[in-house]
């Protein structure tokens, strides 16, 4: 066993957070954390690296376990370079490297500085530390980041420190590292390697990510809710199957509860009655204790709240008629996402290339061809730098590229929404409630007080949100706003950049939902194999695969 986790409470002010999180960490064991957006997954990954140590409870490691985790922040890195942050990661490497550079010029005849000269060649020829540095540029170069390995690493984008980040810990050679959300920003084949890794990797790894590729190859899935953890083993798969059950447990005694509640209010009546009608000072009294103890039931009852529940549709399907009908009544809310979905679909061309080639100094990609109609899906695949958003922002007609060669069209008369993987800078330093006014209003669409809470309602944002910057929510809650600036006109042609990137899994599963019905037109880009899956749509290859 790596570590053992207790976490009796954590909380954000008023706000308990977590009061009972409890697991285990085997060694070597790949572990999934899962759970809807704002729950604590990343508060609970930094109270297990000892960046948060404001919280009620106990986290044991096996003595001499190092953890390692991704971090979301980089303000201490100065000049480093990409491969000097990577190493960084590999304290040994930096002792070894400082013996074998310096000591040739100080040992002389000092015999015990030979020794320790001898002993550090033969242990970093051991380590492989004399291929390391060409490995880690390999591997670079594998997650599309050419060329970085000598760059300051402050002068990478988000997305690439966040590569930059898995590189270092495949290298970190700790018992256990903490990654947060891999896969975002790799493309397929590099989400690949990340997951060949994960495989193989001797170390206890856990993984916060809704990436279902992801969790299709852990051993285990730990489930952050309700303030407490559950623990599923085995995959995805194996974890849908689990999770019916189990919510189908818990919806009857949760039905149960509720059943009692109605009955003891029933009886507090009753024996409030009984004793008004008496007369007998026994009597009274009987019905006086019988009354009391049903209140004090009650008042400890209505104290438990509602559990949260969710259960992907397939698994709802095959639940038998009673549990599914408790499970229609007992489901956690999710979002609401409204998209055009009559039948009434025209079948002309909304999107047209011609042999097209586009670029910066030489061509990206050459002889593209597109022919996407009302109600079709089309997915831009290929390797991150290969064109994919360059080819969306020339559709757009918000490109800088060259066109070599070729025709492009869009129909000029259809609304086109967009949901890109990051924010728009004009709303990044707006409150909630005013980037959605000053979406609608930007475009022409009529906005009010209470029509911005109904879009806040449907998106899962309570009141408080409305007033936080879209720069401080959360990567799930900008991912919320993304949609909500997607579908504010009633797109009829709908683009989408990596649109399961930070959405948890029943967001997930509504959108897809959503967009199953959908009768416009999609052209995507996902790296999400559950998400291609689904809507199977005819795929445009786009450089080199």
């Amino acid at each position: 066993m790596i570590a053992n986790i207790s976490i009796s409470e954590k909380s954000f002010g008023p706000k308990s957070l977590m009061s009972n999180v409890r697991f285990t960490i085997n060694d070597a064991e790949k572990i999934g954390v899962i759970g809807r957006n704002g729950v604590g997954k990343s508060t609970l990954f930094g109270i297990l690296a000892g960046t948060d140590k404001d919280f009620t409870g106990e986290i044991v490691f096996k003595p001499g376990s190092v953890v390692v985790a991704t971090k979301q922040e980089h303000h201490d890195v100065g000049e480093q370079t990409v491969l000097q942050y990577v190493l960084e990661g590999l304290p040994e490497y930096a002792d070894l490297s400082h013996i074998i550079e310096t000591y040739p010029m100080t040992m002389g005849d000092d015999l015990n500085k030979i020794n320790q000269y001898s002993e550090a060649i033969q242990r970093f020829d051991d380590k492989g530390f004399y291929q390391i540095e060409e490995q880690i540029e390999r591997e670079l170069d594998n997650f599309q980041l050419p060329d970085v390995a000598h760059r300051p690493f402050r002068t990478l984008s988000g997305g690439q420190k966040r590569l930059v980040e898995v590189v270092k810990i495949m290298h970190s050679q700790a018992q256990l590292a903490l990654i947060d959300e891999p896969t975002n920003h790799m493309d397929y084949i590099a989400k690949q390697q990340f997951i060949d890794w994960l495989k193989q990797a001797r170390e206890s790894v856990l993984v916060i990510t809704h990436d279902r590729d992801v969790l299709r190859e852990v051993d285990r899935i730990i489930e952050l809710k309700d303030g407490g953890s559950a623990s599923f083993k085995g995959n995805y798969d194996a974890y849908l199957k689990q999770n019916a059950v189990t919510t189908g447990t818990q919806m009857n005694d949760f039905e149960m509860v509720e059943k009692r509640i109605k009955n003891l209010k029933a009886k507090v009546i009753e024996y409030q009655r009984f004793k008004e009608k008496s007369r007998n000072p026994s009597t009274i009294q009987r019905f006086k204790r019988l009354e009391e103890n049903s209140r004090k039931e009650l008042a400890e009852l209505e104290t438990r709240q509602k559990p949260t529940f969710w259960i992907d549709k397939e698994s709802v399907s095959n639940l038998n008629y009673k549990t599914a009908g408790q499970y229609e009544k007992f489901k956690a809310k999710n979002v609401r996402i409204n998209l055009k979905n009559d039948e009434s679909r025209s079948k002309h061309v909304l999107v047209s290339a011609r042999n097209l080639s586009l670029g910066y100094d030489t061509p990206l990609f050459t002889g593209l061809n597109i022919d996407l109609r009302e109600g079709e899906a089309l997915e831009f695949r290929g390797r991150n730098g290969a064109g994919k958003t360059t080819l969306i922002k020339e559709i757009l007609g918000t490109g800088s590229a060259t066109r070599f060669d070729g025709e492009l069209t869009l129909d000029k008369q259809i609304r086109v929404g967009i949901y890109e993987q990051e924010v728009s800078p004009t709303y990044f330093n707006l409150p909630l409630e005013a980037a959605i006014e000053e979406m609608y209003l930007s475009r022409g669409l009529s906005i009010s007080t209470t029509k911005i809470r109904s879009i806040m309602s449907d998106y899962l944002f309570n009141e408080g949100d409305g007033k936080i910057p879209i720069k401080n929510l959360s990567g799930g809650q900008k991912a919320r706003f993304q949609l909500i600036t997607m579908l504010a006109n009633d797109p009829q042609l709908l683009i989408l950049d990596e649109p399961t990137n930070h959405l948890d899994l029943p967001s997930i599963e509504e959108l897809e939902t959503a967009l199953g019905k959908y009768s416009g037109a999609i052209i995507y880009v996902s790296h999400d194999g559950y998400f291609r899956d689904k809507f199977d749509g005819e795929v445009l290859k786009i450089g080199a695969q």
